[in-house]
């Protein structure tokens, strides 16, 4: 597939999508270590345990690779991305991409809107190549995959997908900024709704133990 603007559809539904930073690693965690067995499985491509998802946490380099990640109305991290750049200089322009998506928010298309994601910030890193890594059995991971335009290759019990990325252009520039700039606003108007709501929670209990005591005191 020759490599145009046309790689990645055009989500039809915009979903706030924040980059990841340092401080949000505990987050990351928790996300992680939720998933089940084979949805680690799937994820690493081996039944990781708790103490190997720490030290991949801990790990991880936010300086040289992005991270993307979906929360919902509880800033929750319920999906998350990361696309990993080529540390060496000789495979300086290749990214690998990784997804997990926790249980109950699965069916929503939140792992393909991280990957339109990550492929919009590796064009503007100057990616030319992307590649995913995954068991032939992750049929959710290759579909998305394929949906892009990616070529796969299946040996065995794994698979290796590659998409050819066009350059960065004014448009995928901007259309990062954008982007960027939606899920900042989202994220903190959640951040003040639980803000609220726990202002709220706090002010009832307050009016709640002014009436007990006031029931308590009455002859």
């Amino acid at each position: 597939m020759e490599a145009d603007d046309r790689v990645v559809p055009s989500s039809p539904v915009m979903v706030p999508i924040r980059s990841l930073a340092k401080r949000e690693r505990p987050r990351i965690l928790r996300h992680l270590v939720a998933l089940k067995p084979h949805d680690r499985y799937l994820r690493f491509g081996y039944a990781a345990s708790d103490e190997q998802i720490t030290r991949y946490v801990d790990g991880l380099s936010f300086e040289r690779d992005e991270l993307f990640g979906i929360y919902n109305r509880r800033l929750d991290l319920i999906a998350m991305a990361h696309l990993a750049f080529a540390p060496s200089k000789e495979h300086q322009g290749c990214a690998e991409f990784g997804v997990s998506v926790s249980e109950h928010a699965r069916g929503r298309g939140y792992g393909a809107r991280l990957f339109e994601r990550a492929v919009v910030a590796a064009r503007n890193e100057g990616v030319g190549m992307l590649f995913i890594h995954a068991l032939s059995e992750n049929a959710a991971m290759l579909k998305i995959a394929r949906n892009a335009g990616a070529t796969v290759e299946r040996s065995g019990f794994e698979s290796e997908a590659h998409l050819r990325l066009p350059g960065a252009t004014f448009d995928s520039r901007m259309s990062e900024i954008a982007l960027e700039r939606f899920a900042q606003v989202d994220y903190q108007l959640k951040a003040r709704a639980q803000q609220f709501w726990g202002w709220l929670n706090t002010l009832q209990e307050i009016r709640s133990g002014v009436r007990s005591a006031r029931d308590q005191s009455s002859p």
